[in-house]
């Protein structure tokens, strides 16, 4: 399978060495009003986000009211809302209408915009003002959906929450069949906010894509609080991250009591950007800023009494100490030192050099 191992999203490089991406999924959290989706892609991009990205569907064509109603009770999250599955999706749904005047907006804003669209339609009518496309974790399987988007030669971001390697590697090949610029995302799909689903992240998962897929660009699409899971992912090496965004936990709605606000999500950004750069390149050197703490913190060789001109050094005369000045000898160099003879006097305590024999 050939797909890129960087590429570029409105002139931003996203690889392996860059910078981590990251993306608000302001999703539903415009509770329907478009003055207020415009007013959350400003805060992502006063946040810290890199995209601001909505969720195109229409509750018909998303979800069986009928079958909703058929499974007898609310399942997980969906367990606590208030109104029927279908009413919930329905009063969710993001106008297709706003699109021109949400690309507008984050243009304005300098934010990348777009979308994970749920429906044939919502490709079409999105692509002439989206730069990617994401796909979320539950249409995995639908592989002619996937390939859809894939067609439309924009960069790809794949969600695998609630799947299997095999299901995996299933939509990847499809997906790579018609564009290689591809981001694969680890994701759990369990939107309850509970703590315990840290134990469900499996962030693991990042390290078999690596093996699976080398050098494929990976990122994490995440549902846990805090972001405990985000430092993790990055140190794993996932260079893009989604998470939900909201102005407001305590609104009502389908995703804001589990969604990053923007507090936490500048918090998310900043503890991120220090271990990235914590990270290093991985070559084991002595630091810039090692060069002053070394000659305090080694030791060097230096003598343990006075001793004159002639005298021959052996390992009674002498004694490790700190500091150990640039022109000292390192302890490791004792045979360097034994059984020659000094030049000239030296005092106790003083170190010595290979210039004072």
């Amino acid at each position: 399978m050939k797909y890129s191992t960087s590429f570029l999203l409105n002139g931003r490089e996203i690889s392996i060495d860059s910078p981590t991406y990251f993306i608000a999924d302001i999703a539903s959290n415009h509770d329907g009003d478009l003055n207020k989706a415009k007013d959350l892609i400003w805060l992502a991009k006063e946040s810290g986000a890199d995209a601001a990205k909505f969720q195109h569907f229409k509750a018909e064509t998303f979800v069986s009211e009928v079958g909703s109603q058929n499974l007898g009770k609310k399942l997980s999250h969906q367990s606590k809302w208030k109104k029927s599955i279908f009413e919930v999706h329905k009063d969710a749904e993001c106008k297709r209408e706003w699109s021109e005047e949400l690309y507008k907006t984050a243009k304005e804003a300098n934010i990348d915009f777009f979308t994970t669209p749920y429906d044939y339609e919502a490709i079409e009518l999105l692509d002439p003002y989206i730069c990617a496309y994401k796909i979320g974790s539950g249409d995995i399987n639908w592989i002619d959906f996937i390939q859809a988007m894939a067609k439309k030669n924009k960069p790809i971001f794949l969600a695998t929450g609630a799947s299997i390697i095999e299901e995996v590697e299933r939509a990847v090949e499809a997906l790579l069949k018609c564009n290689d610029k591809l981001v694969l995302m680890q994701c759990n799909t369990n939107y309850t906010g509970s703590l315990d689903n840290f134990k469900h992240i499996n962030l693991r998962v990042l390290q078999t894509y690596a093996l699976r897929f080398p050098q494929m660009i990976l990122g994490l699409s995440d549902h846990t609080p805090h972001h405990a899971t985000v430092l993790g992912a990055i140190a794993m090496g996932a260079r893009v991250v989604e998470k939900h965004f909201t102005n407001d936990n305590a609104l009502e709605g389908p995703d804001h009591f589990f969604a990053m606000n923007p507090k936490s999500w500048r918090e998310m950004i900043d503890r991120s950007r220090e271990l990235e750069a914590a990270l290093g390149d991985g070559i084991k050197r002595i630091e810039q800023n090692e060069k002053e703490p070394i000659i305090v913190q080694r030791r060097s060789i230096r003598l343990n009494k006075d001793i004159g001109s002639g005298h021959f050094i052996s390992e009674k005369d002498l004694i490790c100490l700190r500091p150990a000045p640039e022109n000292s000898i390192s302890p490791s160099d004792l045979n360097k030192v034994l059984g020659r003879s000094l030049k000239k006097s030296k005092k106790s305590g003083e170190h010595i050099t290979l210039d004072d024999f």
